[in-house]
């Protein structure tokens, strides 16, 4: 659990004869992590005399099919019969509908996918070009819908603008009359305008007139965007009762369209997705023969497994080839890059991975901190917040995250399982520091700022009367935290047997926090009195701690020593937060009690309104600000002590499904 889970390098020769049943059993149990022997090893294949395998033929023909499923899944997924909204679709979200199946082969697989697209794919697809010929035809006809509502007011026929065999007519619209009239001044045209109504800024609707070989420049333009109507012929209310009547004849040809494809989607998905998912996991099982190497009779297989299964592994290899195997086992390098890695964790703590994978994972031989890391965050993030109002609602809302929305989803479930635990830390956090949605129950309820509940005396911390107390927590957290990182180390190093870089790099920072702590107090901070031998003994520690210190970086070691103070004094960010939480928070009660007090009648009802926004506002920004603060130190301070990460998750070969599930 320290570290992560031991590893075996493992090879399977089998013959050719059972390939297609091995790797089907190996796709199915997930123990085998496949790698490409092409890329990973590619001298094996000369050293060997042995060649790249290539995939099987039906694997196109499997790509084809997906491909083909796809489109069609793709142009009925937006046509989906009306669902309920609002919070009861929130928590009450609608589940995957799984399809039993049974094994089939691939060509019944594949014949089965043909069936089903003869009868849908033609109509499917010529529903879904009609409905983009019919979005085209009424975007065209809103836009002359719009220019013809403009020219409702001018008794000419649409046929008239354009040339004719003596004249130019063109319709418009300008913003400056005036601007226009000015660029055509010397211009034999006539203009005339309407003023566009309904608008906040004026506008004019305009119809210029002049000779067919008048040259109106191109000045006026500057002021005038012209209509684009196409060939149209009638007075512009008849056009536009004829394109609204279209209009309505379009969208009711959608909807027909949309009921029908509705329909279709209600009847055909689940199969659809069912058939695409067991078309897509035999095009993996088609596709993965490109990852091995082959000779006339027999193919080599690569790859990676937990030693903990090395025995089930060798059971289902020979079970699926009937002995016709061999499988070989062998331990990764003394410094290996490229095993890959799994975190072995128990249930309760598999959410803490969530913060190793937005950073990075450990290498093989370095140390798991998951669970060191959540515990560190929980606390941090809880002091920062230091809210019992705030951490009640984070732990309603990630209690409803769980239990609901959690069966849906792993990635709700397991950041609503943290959320829990932040919630519920930061409720402790509140009370003991006084603190529920600021003073509001002192400012509005009791009216005793040093009193929270009646039964409770003055409560033990008060973070804004009290911060030099809450800034001693802080540094004595951030210096646990910091050496439980340099223990870290100093254990992972011990376990690698590098016991030069223990004397260098860990042991040094024990004498010098000692020796040199004992010094500051004494001299700097006048914390206590040192006795001559005590002075003597604190003296030595630190040289000892200055000297291991040089014997790894030099004449940098010095910038060492004031960056471990600059990190230890990042940890008073804890007190900054929270200070900045619970003054956020009393300011916006201040606000709503004085905004009450001077307007009575409109403060008992904006009183309420003005606390949740605010407050809700405050939650949001601190909680934000409490989760970054604390993945910081966890990154920046804790990590610079142990930590370097880079490592690759273990993928085994495994099936996926999320629409079907096999019959047992």
């Amino acid at each position: 659990m320290l570290f992560p889970s031991r590893m075996k390098k493992t090879s399977l020769i089998t013959h050719a004869k059972y390939l297609d049943q091995l790797v089907t059993s190996l796709h199915e149990s997930g123990l085998m992590q496949i790698t490409d022997i092409h890329r990973e090893t590619p001298k094996r294949l000369q050293e060997n005399n042995i060649e790249k395998a290539s995939m099987e033929p039906e694997a196109g023909e499997c790509a084809t099919y997906e491909l083909r499923l796809t489109r069609i899944i793709k142009i009925l997924s937006p046509f989906v019969a009306k669902q309920r909204g609002g919070m009861k679709s929130l928590l009450h979200p609608k589940t995957v509908e799984k399809k039993q199946v049974k094994p089939h082969s691939v060509q019944t697989l594949l014949k089965n996918a043909s069936v089903l697209l003869n009868k849908l794919e033609e109509r499917v697809v010529a529903s879904d070009e009609k409905m983009n010929e019919l979005d085209t035809r009424l975007k065209g006809l809103d836009e002359d819908i719009n220019t013809l509502k403009l020219l409702l007011s001018f008794d000419l026929d649409c046929a008239w603008l354009g040339e004719s065999q003596y004249l130019q007519i063109k319709a418009g619209i300008t913003p400056d009359i005036l601007g226009l009239q000015d660029a055509l001044k010397n211009v034999d045209v006539e203009i005339l305008s309407r003023e566009k109504k309904k608008k906040k800024e004026k506008e004019w609707i305009v119809i210029l007139l002049a000779h067919r070989e008048t040259d109106l420049g191109k000045t006026y333009k500057q002021f005038f965007e012209e209509f684009t109507l196409g060939q149209m012929w009638g007075k512009p209310i008849a056009l536009l009762q004829s394109h609204q009547s279209d209009k309505k004849k379009i969208i009711q040809e959608k909807k027909d369209i949309v009921s029908s494809l509705q329909n279709l989607h209600g009847t055909y998905i689940t199969d659809l997705l069912a058939l695409r998912e067991e078309i897509t996991l035999e095009k993996i099982r088609k596709e993965t023969p490109m990852k091995f190497a082959k000779t006339h009779q027999t193919y080599l297989i690569d790859g990676w497994v937990l030693a903990r299964d090395i025995a089930p592994l060798q059971n289902l290899v020979n079970r699926s080839t009937h002995q016709y195997s061999e499988c070989l086992f062998s331990d990764p390098s003394a410094n290996p890059d490229d095993v890959p890695i799994h975190l072995g964790m128990p249930p309760w703590a598999q959410p803490f991975k969530t913060f190793l994978n937005l950073f990075a994972l450990p290498r093989y031989n370095e140390i798991n901190p998951s669970i060191l890391m959540g515990i560190s965050f929980i606390i941090f993030f809880a002091i920062m917040l230091g809210d019992a109002g705030y951490g009640l609602l984070i732990l309603i809302l990630s209690l409803v995250g769980y239990l609901r929305l959690g069966k849906h989803s792993t990635f709700i479930k397991e950041w609503s399982f943290i959320g829990i635990w932040l919630g519920i830390s930061t409720t402790i956090a509140g009370f003991m520091f006084n603190g529920f949605f600021g003073d509001f129950i002192p400012r509005f309820i009791y009216g005793d700022p040093k009193m929270l509940l009646y039964t409770w005396g003055p409560l033990p911390i008060d973070a804004l009367h009290k911060p030099v107390t809450i800034l001693l927590i802080s540094l004595i957290l951030g210096l646990a935290h910091l050496n439980i990182g340099i223990l870290l180390g100093l254990y992972q190093n011990i376990k690698h047997k590098l016991f030069r870089d223990v004397i260098k790099k860990q042991i040094p920072w024990f004498f010098l926090q000692i020796g040199g702590g004992a010094l500051v107090g004494y001299t700097m901070l006048h914390l206590w009195n040192l006795s001559t031998l005590a002075l003597g003994i604190a003296g030595l520690f630190t040289g000892i701690g200055l000297l291991g210190r040089v014997m790894n970086s030099g004449a940098l070691s010095f910038f060492d020593v004031t960056g471990f103070v600059g990190d230890w004094l990042s940890y008073t960010r804890l007190l900054a937060l929270g200070l900045a939480t619970a003054g956020m928070a009393l300011a916006f009660n201040i606000v709503a009690d004085v905004f009450s007090q001077i307007i009575p009648v409109i403060g008992v009802i904006f009183l309420p309104i003005i606390l949740v926004v605010a407050h809700f506002a405050n939650f949001i920004l601190q909680s934000l600000g409490a989760a970054i603060h604390s993945l910081r130190l966890q990154y920046v301070e804790f990590f610079n002590r142990f930590y370097e990460g880079g490592g690759r998750e273990f993928s085994p070969f495994k099936i996926k499904r999320k629409y079907t599930e096999v019959k047992k």
